[in-house]
């Protein structure tokens, strides 16, 4: 129940996504109490609708790659969320995954990511406000 142990956990999602293992993500979506919030898409709540969306992602050709960079962690108790940055088409999406440590490893509960806004860029001769 260690942030290594829940980092390797968000490393193993975002390594089935990248093979297209639908084999993989099923093992690591716990059995119950899933939701998922692609961008752009409604809210889905279960584990086959959620596994579902995935299925019908990796069937997509056109999907692009997901790198994701910046991972910061909160544990709480028997929860363990990862924020990160992924990168998609060259688009910055900030990303939850929310594991349960399931007695014996962590599995993913919820996954959202939503489109992140760049950075403001400071211009020669304007005064920031932050």
């Amino acid at each position: 129940m260690d942030e290594t142990s829940l980092l390797d956990a968000n490393a193993a999602y975002y390594r089935a996504f990248a093979a297209r293992d639908l084999g993989a993500l099923n093992d690591l979506w716990a059995e119950e109490g899933c939701s998922c919030v692609h961008p752009g898409w409604p809210a889905l709540v279960g584990r086959m609708p959620v596994l579902a969306a995935y299925r019908d992602i990796f069937r997509n050709p056109a999907q692009e790659a997901v790198t994701t960079r910046d991972p910061q962690t909160l544990i709480e108790g028997a929860d363990g969320r990862v924020f990160c940055i992924e990168e998609v088409g060259g688009g910055l999406l900030l990303a939850t995954n929310w594991f349960r440590w399931s007695g014996e490893r962590w599995r993913l509960v919820h996954h959202q990511a939503s489109p992140l806004a760049p950075p403001p860029t400071r211009r020669e001769g304007k005064r920031s406000l932050h």
